[in-house]
């Protein structure tokens, strides 16, 4: 396992109501990073702060990911985690070869 994946993916919506997992620290920091800046506000800085921390080793990354848990769910991100497992599901139907 790499050292900076999630036990837990994180399932937010992203784009036009897409779930999509947020698998890593690295993941979780570029979203907050393209983040518009007219909408960032006290928990995505702390998230950002703690996602940086994460990637230089100074904390772990599950503590990290308390912080963009906080941060999705106040900015209404969260998806259940169902609506991910349908997604890859869905793709995955999508692939001509498989069965």
């Amino acid at each position: 396992m790499k050292p900076d994946v999630f036990k837990q993916p994180v399932t937010i919506f992203v784009g036009l109501g897409f779930p999509a997992e947020v698998r890593t620290v690295m993941e979780a920091y570029r979203h907050l990073a393209e983040w518009p800046a007219t909408l960032r506000d006290a928990a995505h800085s702390i998230a950002l702060k703690a996602c940086t921390a994460a990637l230089r080793g100074e904390i772990e990354v599950e503590t990290a990911r308390g912080p963009f848990v906080a941060f999705a769910e106040k900015h209404d991100l969260l998806a259940p985690e169902s609506a991910a497992s349908m997604t890859s599901l869905s793709q995955r139907n999508k692939e001509p070869h498989v069965r």
